[in-house]
């Protein structure tokens, strides 16, 4: 008489190897995938940081924030961006990269096309006041986010964030990560030509 499966020695060692091989199969998965995502990088010159959002093409969520109290700026509200090219972007005081791009944003607010706003992420009100007064203000609006809802109804991964809106609320762009000349080039100014109707300069 042969065992029964349950008795079977052959079938409970095949179970536990195969119980094993779990992990390893997930970190081969992992292991793929960031090879493959460093690969794109380096041989096809593609900038992980680039990071798709499930909300360019749909309207921008609803913006409601209250003012940066002595900062003497509107309110960031629907009313602030409509109508308008907006670049929408999120930063904090503590954040080292937003100083990094902050000069950057000072230079795009010069440009009359663009209306540039800003989220203040989980941010105390004082050390914002010292960031814009130490590095300048580039915003037409600010808005605060102490608890950080705007920033996942609007999807943020980690900021700097930046949201190129168009006139009619439609999400257009998105930069995770500090602003540079590369994603300026090849990023932000061709997706603002397009919404304006215009070739890249």
């Amino acid at each position: 008489m042969s065992p029964t499966p349950e008795t079977n020695p052959a079938k409970r060692g095949f179970g536990r190897y195969a119980v094993a091989l779990i992990p390893l199969a997930v970190f081969a998965v992992i292991a793929g995938t960031a090879a493959k995502m460093l690969y794109d990088q380096d041989v096809h010159g593609k900038d992980i940081s680039e990071i798709p959002s499930a909300l360019i093409g749909t309207k921008a969520p609803t913006l409601n924030l209250p003012p940066l109290e002595g900062a003497n700026l509107p309110a960031l509200t629907d009313g602030a961006i409509k109508g308008k090219l907006t670049l929408v972007n999120v930063f904090a005081s503590w954040c080292i990269p937003c100083r990094e791009e902050h000069p950057i944003l000072r230079e795009l607010a010069k440009d009359s096309r663009l209306n540039v706003v800003a989220i203040n992420y989980k941010d105390k009100n004082d050390n914002a006041l010292r960031f814009l007064g130490e590095l300048g203000n580039p915003f037409a609006a600010i808005g605060i986010d102490p608890k950080g809802q705007a920033a996942i109804d609007w999807g943020v991964y980690g900021i700097p964030e930046s949201y190129l809106v168009a006139p009619d609320g439609t999400i257009l762009y998105k930069r995770v990560g500090p602003f540079d000349d590369i994603s300026l080039k090849e990023g932000l100014l061709p997706a603002m030509a397009k919404a304006l109707g215009k070739p890249a300069s």
